[in-house]
């Protein structure tokens, strides 16, 4: 073989880091774009935020201050008086009311203020309510380490995670001689503790619990703790001939009973624990103006970050020493990242603006009237990858009459339906959402007859279909809906 040299014309995409810094800001959420904004703005002395347009300075009138308006060392602008009256206190002298600032108002007996110590506290979680009851009862030291390690057993709900059997075990190794009896009755005490029903093996003994906590006197008490005793897995089949045959009651006393027991707390430790609710942020509005639905940039999220314009002029008249050349490199990334900025907003609206062009129904009906709809079709309508729209409909989020939803939300896949047309995912889910909420509770709709009466509407959808929406949507089956109340 022998060698030679060839010469070729080709052409070929080159990831320039420019480019590779528009995709990454493309793909970011709006969290990891303002923090990326941020770090950005920390590292390159080019860019800045533009502050408020502060007040002019007039070094005139400092000159003319007279010396009662000079600020003391404590920076207040009066002149303390030489003498307090003697039937005088400093209340009279001075108002020692705060002065009107930040989430204040001068009317202070109108606006409750906030509690400075709420905000950014730590959250109150079961365990910490439960320790703080521990402490308030009279308990041994003994007793106490007992309790402690019955509190670490239970979990957010209010059940214990471990049996009190390995409970004990795992006590009787640092204490001697620990009696099973001993643990069961620190257990008992702590399931006196608020919330009721706390420290539940399971969810018959949490709602036994609560029942015997009731007062003695409370109607169909008694026939509750029967049916939670012995009945429960009738109960939660729903079997009413059987509940009524067991208790030996007619149909009014057994609704009586199990309205008892639907007034229980399945969950206790739920109500306890507060959770931080984490809001989010919509990147696109989109409104209805003059009749046709147009988007616009959440003006929060689209910084105003801008070049220096003082630092720019000094590169200007700047030499050729290594600082100039310093701030001419900021200089030339801060115009790559400003223009890859404005390269993700002016995407990022193009591209929702077709999607609202293509689901106005959705934006006057609802969930129902969704039309089905693949990356592809925005990506041959805008002329881009269906990577590029695949990265910006990810963690973004429109704001609609409909309610905040993630742009991905929009995308869906199609049934047809006997006229030839096509019908989304998202419609049909909002379809068996809405049977199945005003079905009868006796007699709920079978996934089968969701699906005749989608058929009887002209959408074919097949059984297991239905199901598979209807567990997308945490929609239990027809026999765990059934009440027989």
């Amino acid at each position: 073989m022998r060698q030679s040299l060839q010469l070729r014309v080709g052409q070929h995409l080159t990831m320039t880091p420019q480019l590779q810094q528009a995709i990454r800001l493309l793909q970011l959420s709006t969290v990891e774009l303002q923090q990326e904004i941020q770090t950005v703005l920390d590292g390159n002395m080019m860019l800045e935020v533009p502050d408020e347009e502060a007040p002019p300075h007039n070094a005139d009138a400092e000159k003319n201050n007279s010396p009662s308006e000079e600020k003391t060392s404590e920076g207040s602008q009066e002149q303390l008086p030489d003498e307090l009256a003697v039937d005088t206190s400093w209340d009279e002298i001075y108002d020692l009311s705060p002065s009107p600032g930040l989430n204040q108002t001068s009317d202070h007996s109108s606006q409750p203020q906030p509690d400075p110590g709420s905000i950014n506290a730590a959250k109150k979680t079961l365990n910490d309510h439960l320790v703080w009851q521990m402490a308030l009862t009279n308990f041994s030291d003994t007793d106490r380490a007992i309790a402690t390690a019955i509190i670490d057993s239970i979990d957010a709900n209010g059940y214990l995670k471990t049996s009190i059997e390995l409970i004990h075990q795992h006590l009787s190794e640092q204490l001697e001689e620990l009696e099973l009896d001993e643990v069961i009755a620190v257990l008992h005490k702590v399931q006196s503790f608020d919330p009721l029903g706390v420290g539940a093996e399971d969810l018959q003994d949490c709602l036994l619990i609560q029942l015997k906590q009731l007062p003695s006197n409370t109607p169909y008490l008694t026939q509750a703790i029967e049916l939670v005793s012995e009945q429960m897995a009738a109960l939660g089949a729903q079997d009413s001939a059987k509940l009524k045959r067991k208790l030996q009651v007619d149909d009014e006393t057994l609704s009586n009973i199990i309205n008892l027991i639907q007034q229980l707390n399945p969950r206790p430790g739920s109500g306890v624990d507060e959770s931080s609710v984490e809001y989010i942020t919509p990147d696109v509005y989109v409104n209805k103006v003059k009749g046709q639905w147009r988007v616009s940039i959440n003006g929060e999220i689209a910084s105003n970050i801008r070049i220096n314009p003082y630092y720019q002029t000094l590169i200007k008249r700047g030499d050729k020493s290594a600082d100039s050349q310093t701030m001419k490199n900021h200089l030339q990334e801060a115009r790559w990242f400003l223009k890859s900025l404005q390269s993700r907003n002016e995407t990022l609206m193009l591209v929702s603006q077709e999607i609202v062009n293509r689901q106005q129904e959705f934006l006057e009906h609802g969930a129902i009237a969704m039309k089905p709809m693949v990356l592809r079709d925005i990506a041959e309508t805008v002329e881009m990858h269906e990577s590029t729209i695949s990265r910006v409909t990810t963690n973004k989020y429109l704001h609609t009459p409909n309610g905040i939803h993630e742009l991905k939300h929009f995308f869906s896949s199609h049934v047809s339906t006997d006229s030839g047309g096509e019908c989304s995912a998202t419609a049909i889910r909002a379809f068996i959402k809405e049977l199945v909420n005003n079905e009868n509770p006796r007699k709920p709709l079978s996934d089968n007859k969701i699906a005749v009466i989608l058929g009887e509407k002209g959408i074919n959808v097949a059984r297991r279909t239905i199901a598979k929406y209807r567990e997308s949507i945490a929609i239990p089956a027809s026999s765990q809906r059934k009440r027989i109340l």
